[in-house]
């Protein structure tokens, strides 16, 4: 069985995720290749595609690739910056599950917690700043905090454990 690790990632927090898949594949039967706007359709039968959350699915380069696919095997994992919630996750699972058409079998999928630039945490404190009080906006700076050391050890090693499933319900 040979084996595609193809992931979008916005900040980095994918691509180490991306990585942790890939070493926990069997050796020589996987690559490994970051998804770009030209990216051809893989030939290799088990896919797993990671991306970073854009608006609560998978970002553009990484739906182009999907639209595309036929009659693969595919399993989905993923980065989001807000997390803490496995019912979020799933919710963003199912609406990437979605894009795939027809004929495609999803595996199963799988997501954490990435840290999020700066920036986000300047417009956060922007946010609380304009509106003292707002629990809205102390929530969200709560959760970038907690999600700078994400995706860490456990995170890798669950989403290798992940890949390790997944590899094995591919074999049937």
């Amino acid at each position: 069985m040979r084996y595609a690790v193809l992931y979008s990632s916005g900040t980095g927090n994918t691509e180490q995720v991306a990585r942790a898949v890939y070493a926990a594949l069997p050796a020589g039967q996987a690559r490994l290749e970051a998804v770009g706007p030209d990216t051809a359709v893989p030939q290799e039968e088990v896919l797993f595609l990671g991306f970073w959350t854009d608006k609560g699915v998978c970002p553009p380069d990484m739906q182009k690739l999907m639209a595309q696919l036929a009659g693969k095997q595919v399993a989905l994992f993923g980065t989001a910056g807000f997390g803490g919630s496995e019912a979020y996750f799933e919710a963003i699972l199912q609406r990437t599950r979605a894009l795939l058409p027809a004929g495609n079998t999803v595996l199963g999928g799988w997501m954490c917690q990435g840290k999020m630039p700066a920036a986000v945490r300047t417009r956060y404190e922007a946010m609380a700043a304009q509106n003292p009080g707002d629990s809205k906006a102390a929530s969200f700076l709560a959760n970038f905090d907690r999600a700078l050391p994400h995706p860490d050890q456990a995170d890798l090693a669950s989403a290798a454990a992940f890949a390790g499933e997944m590899a094995a319900k591919a074999q049937g």
